[in-house]
């Protein structure tokens, strides 16, 4: 907890001292309705090359903030790394080697806290302060370094953000117990014979060896385009209606099933045909999400027999085949939309 010592006008923060890179830094908790004092943000209006880090994306905050206040049980977050430019004094609670390690931090009143890593976290937790005042008794972890001018800081921003590995938005879906979405889809990929047995579930972009015909985030995609009509019904409902649906495309394309019995290689099905590109998943949603408003609709999935679904089909040069490769863009998804229904017997709806 950070306490404050009026008489001598500083701040004592209970801390642990590291060292790295031959200089010593400290970790310590800060509760979240210290926050705002420690770290005004104050810098937003100067010029980039005179700040030690990003402008703030206004955006993101209500969103950030969101997730704090839905998942208040839930919610975790990284710490914030910040510098301090003022004289600070380090004091052990003990001679002993672990002893020397721990201890308070005496930093002033006047010193200048910048945020070198964690601006969106601070804010984004000052405005969910706002809405739950909870939430200010509550910690998050802070990495202080001693700041050493300008140029440093501006170097440990770029360092901190040097070697980040964007989370692969298949991961996301399979990993997210939050969005209640992911959780259906996943749920669809384990009930769909096809689905789970050539879905890659951690990777967005398939190797041209790998043995899957889709990726977990375009069936997501396609079941949301699916379900867009059925979002008033209870979850089971709509999980009902998303099996059945893919089940029954997956038995009315036949490549699918030479696939999932091995008799061709999904590599060469992924070369050759448009039925497992990210195109055709979101029209099927899209047919799909139309079908459902029909009684009978399981008979009309019949007709997807009958549409060549080869890359050398005349229909899709200029529509769906550009410049060599498959389009996925919106006018590419309507026009296959309305040409799949035709071979549905349903015209130009």
């Amino acid at each position: 907890m950070v306490k404050t010592a009026i008489a001598n006008f500083e701040y004592i923060l209970p801390v642990i001292r590291g060292i790295q890179a031959g200089r010593e830094y400290y970790v310590s908790m800060c509760p979240v309705r210290i926050l705002p004092k420690l770290f005004p943000l104050d810098d937003e209006e100067m010029p980039p090359e005179l700040r030690a880090s990003r402008e703030i994306n206004l955006a993101r905050i209500p969103e950030i903030s969101q997730y704090i206040l839905k998942h208040p049980t839930t919610y975790i977050f990284s710490a914030i790394t910040a510098s301090i430019d003022a004289e600070i004094a380090f004091e052990p609670i003990g001679t002993e080697a672990e002893e020397r390690k721990i201890g308070r931090l005496r930093v002033p009143m006047d010193a200048r806290f910048s945020i070198n890593d964690g601006k969106h976290r601070r804010a984004a937790l000052e405005l969910a302060l706002k809405e739950n005042p909870d939430l200010g008794y509550e910690t998050i972890a802070l990495i202080l370094f001693l700041d050493i001018g300008l140029k440093r800081s501006q170097q440990m921003f770029s360092d901190l953000n040097r070697f980040p590995v964007v989370t692969d938005s298949c991961l996301n879906i399979l990993y997210d117990q939050h969005d209640r979405t992911a959780e259906l889809v996943r749920e669809v990929v384990k009930q769909v014979t096809v689905f789970r047995c050539l879905t890659d579930t951690e990777h967005s972009v398939l190797s041209a060896r790998s043995g899957k015909l889709f990726v977990i985030d375009r069936i997501y995609n396609a079941t949301i385009n699916l379900l867009v009509n059925s979002q008033h019904l209870p979850l089971s409902q709509q999980l009902d209606l998303a099996v059945r649906f893919w089940n029954i495309v997956s038995d009315n394309i036949p490549d699918w099933q030479q696939v999932l019995s091995k008799k061709v290689a999904a590599g060469e099905v992924r070369r050759d045909y448009l039925h497992c590109h990210p195109v055709a998943l979101l029209a099927l949603g899209e047919v799909g999400a139309f079908l459902l408003s029909l009684d009978g609709w399981e008979g009309y999935l019949q007709g997807l027999k009958g549409i060549d679904w080869s890359r050398f089909n005349g229909d899709w040069q200029g529509r769906i085949l550009v410049k060599g490769g498959f389009s996925k863009s919106r006018d590419s998804v309507s026009w296959l939309r309305g040409y799949i229904l035709q071979w549905l017997g349903l015209g130009d709806k």
